[in-house]
């Protein structure tokens, strides 16, 4: 995609809507297919942050991930983005993958921390049923590491990053202070948003759709109706409520004690909900799993490695 498409796109937004002057604009890529001249031209079109799918430096989990990229092909393109004007870099690791030591992994966070970069994210492998990976599993041409280990990766990557200054905001996101992501902030605090082009879902108040994902059939809805919806939801109090649970849980926390004038969504955070659930709390929170910060219930290092759990005993 060359910059001037995306900047036509950023051109025409800013014609149908309101946009801060201070907005997040964030474009992914990947190593190899990025040269500097364009991550300099993508910076000067009004791209100001950027995402690199890097997930390992290491030559072997690459090969096993199908990879285009090497690990010094990834450090590169970090370097040139930041040459290239780029202060807001964030990089996608993965951890628990097939054979995947303590000590290679640790080395995947000394190199990323090494690197000019505001923000990484870190997700375990997991299997997707109909992926490649889960069919060589279940042929047995490749043995998944267990639960045990993939906490153990999750507890090194936790202590490592917050030794090198990055904040654990979210469940698998990590940053430099005042570099949180806010498009994913909007998902996690239950806010509107309004998605785009071919698969793009949308969310507002209480209702989520999403578009066509075949580019053909895509346009030819524009064309003809001058929208491109597949399908939609009306999300219940049920759902609303288990999801601000779920979301408010594996980010900043849930605030409680409101009181009677400000009780919070669905109720969450009331006085009434806090009492109901108090002697779980005071377990989850004597155990060391949550802490009460202010007006704040929050999970702490140890919780974040069971943070499914404590989240159904809320529910």
């Amino acid at each position: 995609m060359e910059p001037e498409y995306l900047c036509s796109i950023i051109s025409h937004l800013k014609s149908k809507f309101q946009i801060s002057e201070d907005a997040e604009i964030t474009m992914e890529t990947n190593p190899g297919t990025v040269s500097f001249d364009k991550l300099k031209r993508f910076r000067e079109q009004g791209i100001n942050r950027i995402s690199i799918g890097i997930q390992s430096f290491d030559k072997k989990d690459l090969k096993f991930l199908t990879r285009i990229h090497t690990g010094e092909a990834a450090v590169l393109t970090v370097h040139d983005a930041y040459e290239a004007g780029f202060r807001d870099i964030s990089i996608d690791l993965i951890f628990n993958l097939p054979g995947q030591t303590k000590r290679k992994w640790k080395k995947n966070l000394e190199i990323a921390t090494s690197l000019p970069i505001t923000h990484i994210s870190a997700y375990s492998l997991i299997l997707e049923k109909g992926t490649i990976l889960n069919k060589m599993v279940l042929k047995g041409e490749v043995e998944m590491q267990d639960v045990e280990i993939d906490s153990q990766l999750y507890e090194i990557t936790m202590d490592f990053l917050a030794e090198k200054g990055f904040e654990h905001y979210e469940v698998s996101n990590y940053c430099k202070p005042g570099y949180e992501c806010k498009h994913n902030q909007i998902y996690w605090d239950c806010l509107n948003y309004l998605s785009f082009g071919t698969s793009a879902h949308s969310y507002m108040d209480g209702k989520r759709w999403w578009n066509f994902s075949a580019l053909t059939i895509y346009n030819t809805a524009i064309m003809n109706k001058n929208y491109a919806i597949a399908g939609s939801e009306e999300l219940t109090q049920h759902d609303l409520y288990e999801e601000y649970i779920m979301l408010g849980l594996r980010s900043k926390g849930l605030k409680f004690k409101r009181g009677e004038n400000d009780p919070g969504l669905l109720g969450i955070g009331s006085e009434a909900w806090y009492m109901e659930r108090k002697q779980i709390i005071n377990q989850l929170v004597a155990a060391g799993k949550m802490v009460i910060d202010g007006d704040w219930l929050k999970l702490t290092r140890d919780g974040f490695l069971v943070c499914d759990e404590i989240v159904e005993r809320l529910l």
